[in-house]
């Protein structure tokens, strides 16, 4: 089995760019959330003006067109090509079952995952039967009815959740020192100052194209939808209607420049690269150039669509 894995690393990171920047997006689900910060500001903002509006859904249309056609194109030689140990890839669980005290029966039963988990799910359905919306809360919930239904048991479910904590102690770590530095830049002005220097020099229709420039330099420092849109709403909210902008686009110009720069940063990426065997600078180079054609095509999305 041939596979070029920092090809195929850089590939699955950039469709998870897309993922978190265009379709579930902390900010556009946070300000279709009552009783979110900016509320009294801007109300509340459906995601059928923002996620599903015409012009981002273009966008990961295009994303998903031209991404994958670019990765093809960057594909090595077959001599220049990395040979997956088949060892590697074998992922299958522990299915072995030992029943010593009474525990044991619901910590392998799949009677009672499936009735938490089904249980959930059919609270999602009549919940958006209701009219409920897209928010965080109702994500994060299907996420954990959906892992619950597909583990088929308990004891399963917290077997991948020890191996993912495992996998992912680097990102655990990382985050506090994020945290640190997002109060730095707050508390600072920085991180505003950077917005307001994008502000100065925007139009009407060029502030959602300022907006995703400022938001993917000032993710580089604070990479956290939810706290990039607590340094930058204060600047970019009060701009958009001074200047008469599109409010929703320029809430998805900041969502798509927070993804948009974690290419450079694939702090999510590190477990898999763990399994593979391979180090962050082995993912760069098609890292760059995959946030060169990203930042053209949102670029474009967003200030013409």
């Amino acid at each position: 089995m041939r596979v070029h894995y920092p090809l195929l690393i850089a590939s699955a990171y950039s469709g998870f760019i897309v993922w978190h920047g265009g379709l579930a997006g902390s900010i556009p689900l946070t300000i279709a959330t009552e009783g979110h910060f900016t509320a009294d500001v801007i109300g509340i903002i459906g995601t059928s003006e923002t996620i599903f509006a015409f012009f981002n859904l273009a966008i990961v249309v295009a994303l998903f067109i031209i991404v994958p056609l670019v990765n093809r194109l960057m594909l090595p030689e077959e001599r220049d090509s990395v040979y997956a140990d088949p060892k590697i890839l074998d992922d299958e669980p522990d299915t072995s079952v030992v029943i010593s005290r009474p525990a044991d029966y619901l910590e392998n039963s799949r009677i009672l995952a499936w009735l938490i988990g089904f249980s959930g799910i059919a609270f999602v359905f009549q919940y958006f039967i209701a009219g409920g919306g897209l928010n965080l809360n109702i994500v994060n919930f299907m996420f954990l009815f959906i892992a619950i239904i597909l583990h088929q048991t308990p004891k399963r479910l917290l077997a991948s959740l020890n191996e993912a904590v495992k996998g992912g102690a680097g990102i655990v770590i990382q985050f506090p020192f994020y945290a640190g530095i997002m109060s730095v830049m707050t508390a600072s002005g920085l991180a505003a100052s950077i917005s307001a220097g994008f502000v100065s020099i925007a139009t009407a229709e060029s502030l959602p194209f300022w907006s995703f420039l400022s938001a993917g330099l000032v993710n580089i420092f604070v990479p956290s939808g939810g706290g990039q849109w607590a340094v930058q709403a204060p600047v970019m909210l009060p701009a958009a209607q001074e200047l008469g902008a599109d409010i929703p686009r320029v809430a998805m110009a900041v969502a798509w420049g927070d993804a948009w720069t974690n290419l450079l940063q694939p702090f999510w990426a590190l477990p898999v690269l763990a399994i593979a065997g391979l180090k962050a600078k082995d993912i760069m180079g098609y890292c760059l150039m995959l946030l060169i054609i990203t930042g053209i095509i949102i670029s474009v999305g967003l200030t013409w669509l």
